[in-house]
């Protein structure tokens, strides 16, 4: 006859094999990846970008080498090179490339507090919502390049205009983002603040920042990458500096293609050096939630 075991924790009887099994449960079935095969696939992932960039330059070169397109069109990547060289060492890039950055970087500044402010509240506020959001989505639907002409009429040609033009195309996915991210935090964890009668800055700091923190660097990352879309637009209307002043001068009297690709070129490098901040923030900021997997 097969022993039987009393568990007084939930008072029932168990026979011996039973105990056994919940003393000493199975290991499981899954087997663990090689450490070898991790460390393989996070070198991968780190060169992968320098592959793709190497295909693209590679690509570029075969169609250069083909002659489908005159060299006035599509210049060589050498050309382009030597190009970039020259117009860094007489200051011609740096100095457009930083007119372009404070623009990118004043307009950032004004869209996203701009937006992260009346986001908060819209998202607090229906009847707000209701109300402003006819203004914003006009202000989404039509084209920068629009409005970017009277922007620039109305500040002449001074650095406010492309700074305006900026802030308008950062400040709707941010403004977007912010709402989806507070609204999303559980109202459950709303009613144990209050039970616990937490103040309204220490529900905004300790539950709403980290619930919505995710969702609002995502809008951020789209942001900081149209960012040169609106600073370089105001340039292409009236200018006296900036990237898109220089390709204006190149592809205008110029008619410099390789300059172009240089300023083309910077204006990506601008974008992506913006965005990889923004990632490093991300991963900085939410270690939180990394350790709570």
């Amino acid at each position: 006859m097969p022993r039987l075991y009393y568990t007084p924790s939930n008072g029932v009887f168990l026979m011996a094999a039973d105990v056994s099994a919940i003393s000493n449960p199975p290991k499981s079935k899954r087997k663990k990846k090689p450490a070898s095969r991790k460390l393989t696939r996070q070198w991968l992932r780190r060169i992968m970008p320098l592959i793709t960039l190497f295909v693209l330059v590679g690509g570029w070169q075969l169609v250069f080498m083909s002659g489908i397109y005159p060299e006035f069109i599509i210049p060589s990547p050498g050309q382009v090179w030597t190009e970039f060289v020259e117009s860094v060492q007489d200051g011609t890039l740096l100095m457009h490339s930083w007119v372009t950055l404070q623009e990118m970087l004043y307009g950032l500044t004004i869209g996203l507090s701009i937006a992260a402010l009346l986001g908060y509240l819209i998202a607090h506020n229906e009847l707000l919502e209701d109300l402003l959001s006819p203004i914003i989505v006009a202000f989404q639907a039509t084209p920068v390049v629009a409005y970017a002409p009277l922007l620039i009429i109305w500040f002449r040609d001074g650095i406010t205009g492309k700074v305006i033009t900026t802030a308008i195309i950062v400040f709707f996915p941010m403004l977007m983002n912010v709402i989806v991210g507070i609204r999303s935090v559980p109202k459950n964890l709303h009613d144990l603040m209050r039970v616990v009668k937490a103040s309204r800055w220490e529900i905004f700091t300790k539950l709403e920042v980290p619930s919505a923190l995710p969702v609002i660097l995502t809008g951020l990352k789209t942001s900081v990458t149209l960012a040169v879309i609106g600073a370089v637009v105001g340039e292409f209307v009236n200018a006296n500096a900036g990237l898109g002043y220089l390709v204006n001068i190149a592809r205008g009297s110029q008619f410099n293609t390789p300059l172009v690709f240089v300023a083309v070129l910077t204006m990506t490098a601008l974008a992506l050096s913006l965005y990889l901040l923004v990632s490093l923030l991300e991963h900085w900021l939410l270690k939180w939630q990394r350790r709570s997997r």
